[in-house]
């Protein structure tokens, strides 16, 4: 880089993380001289360096030397630098990669930061430019490592972005969302409404390399089926009566960073082969146009159905189903995890005070035990509005009974439904009391279609014709069904 190197002692500051260990920086350079002379110079500012002559061995070294930076030339043989750049987004360690370009290749510096650089500089540039980029990578690994460690901190008490729970069902949760996270794998995310499968979205994308980008949620099931195609992929002026205007969808709103896709089976079957083309070229063509956009977004679904059965039941297509279900999150109901209640009605309680201005700081023990044995058929979202209103309602810090909705956790009985082809046996009925109560009501139920009878009783005609002779009669008009 064609500079004097000022002393170490002027020169270490930011070389050391947090740790005050010397951060390692890997040299990945070709021509020799330029490798070994930028190696003791960085070497000097306090990092420790190691270096190698193409983008093969610098893998070689990541792998077994696991440095925080490395700084790499783009043009070398045997792998390049932008090839280099795209392995090392596979690797599972992560480090800044800061790309060393010729004069006037702006392009493929501009080519290596999309592909995730963290910065690039020019051969022949002052030195202390490096140092200057160099010291701020170390920063941003310093403030990487501290959120990490804030977030294993957190997740230990049970709590992961908007999510909190330190039961075992929890914990499970949070750490699927931290495998799947950083990957670019579909995820189907799945469970009753109102168990926070929304939720799950938005952390996998907080905890994304996308989440500097949007995050875009839209509701599958809230839809007009004329309308839907029109919100996911856009159109054009005039494709349809009534598009007066251009309109993005929410494909292209959510460029760079994460789609939802919530109730996923509600999707009418057409739209949902036209998304099943969009996943797997990553283009979209907007309603009425001929040209297709490239689009780059993570799709992450949802649905409160069985996936299996939407599949079999036809709501859901069976190719769809499994591009979307590369990896599955199953969210638990409520009431398989009423362990985390206290934790739940603090955070709530917290989010509450600050969204209606009040200062309610917590929930009487007699609350507490409604909840305990409430079945919550609507989930964290029934717990949610629960909380909000008693939080309007409550005049003082201590949520009591009083300010729970009225009939809360009483149970009403709900009256026996009758079925029309239902056969009901009292204690006492004897076994051909039984059979014949069986054959009159299915023959009622058949409309006194013999032949169709005898196959849902899984008898020969003759049979239930015998047994009709043996009761007295030869149609269920002359019989007491009822007996």
């Amino acid at each position: 880089m064609g500079a004097v190197a000022e002393p170490p002692s002027r020169l270490n500051n930011g070389a050391t993380g947090s740790s005050m260990t010397p951060q390692k920086v890997l040299i990945v350079e070709d021509e020799e001289n330029e490798r070994s002379g930028l190696a003791e110079l960085v070497s000097l500012w306090g990092f420790q360096c190691e270096t190698a002559r193409d983008g093969v061995e610098a893998l070689e070294k990541i792998e077994a030397w696991a440095p925080s930076i490395v700084v790499t030339d783009l043009m070398m043989p045997r792998m390049d630098g932008i090839e280099l750049l795209r392995r090392i987004a596979d690797l599972p360690q992560s480090c800044n990669v800061i790309v060393m370009t010729a004069h006037g290749s702006i392009d493929s510096a501009v080519e290596a930061m999309k592909i995730g650089a963290y910065d690039y500089i020019q051969k022949g540039s002052d030195p202390t430019r490096l140092r200057t980029i160099l010291k701020h990578a170390v920063s941003q690994r310093d403030t990487e490592v501290q959120l990490e460690a804030t977030r294993r901190t957190l997740r230990d008490k049970g709590v992961m972005g908007p999510m909190v729970g330190s039961s075992r069902k929890m914990q499970e949760i949070f750490r699927l969302i931290e495998m799947v996270a950083p990957s670019t794998a579909s995820v189907l995310i799945t469970g009753e409404s109102g168990t926070g499968k929304e939720l799950v979205a938005r952390t996998i994308h907080e905890l994304s390399p996308r989440k500097g980008k949007p995050f875009v949620a839209i509701n599958c099931a809230a839809i007009p089926e004329t309308l839907i195609e029109s919100e996911i992929f856009g159109h054009e002026k005039g494709a349809f009566t009534g598009a007066m205007e251009r309109r993005v969808g929410c494909f292209e709103l959510a460029e760079g960073g994460t789609l939802l896709l919530d109730e996923i089976g509600e999707m009418p079957i057409g739209t949902q082969a036209k998304l099943l083309r969009v996943l797997e070229d990553r283009k979209l063509r907007r309603l009425g146009s001929k040209v297709e956009t490239p689009v780059d977004v993570r799709v992450l679904a949802a649905t409160n159905k069985v996936p299996e059965e939407a599949v079999a039941q036809g709501y859901l297509r069976n190719d769809l189903y499994y591009r979307l279900n590369v990896f599955n999150i199953q969210m638990p109901p409520l009431r398989d995890h009423k362990q985390d209640l206290p934790e739940l009605v603090e955070a709530l309680l917290a989010e509450m005070n600050e969204k209606h201005g009040r200062k309610v700081q917590m929930v009487s023990d007699s609350v507490l035990n409604l909840f305990q044995n409430h079945s919550w058929p609507g989930n964290v979202r029934e717990l949610r509005n629960t909380l909000e209103r008693a939080v309007i309602v409550c005049e003082g810090s201590v949520v009591e009974s009083k300010h729970m909705p009225p009939g809360f956790g009483q149970v009403t009985p709900r009256p026996p439904v009758q079925e029309p082809n239902a056969v009901r046996l009292g204690v006492g009925t004897t076994v051909g009391e039984a059979e014949k109560l069986l054959i009159l009501k299915t023959l009622e139920a058949t409309n006194n279609n013999k032949t169709k009878a005898a196959e849902i009783l899984g008898i020969s005609l003759k049979t239930l014709h015998n047994k009709l002779k043996e009761y007295g009669t030869t149609s269920v008009a002359t019989a007491d069904v009822g007996q």
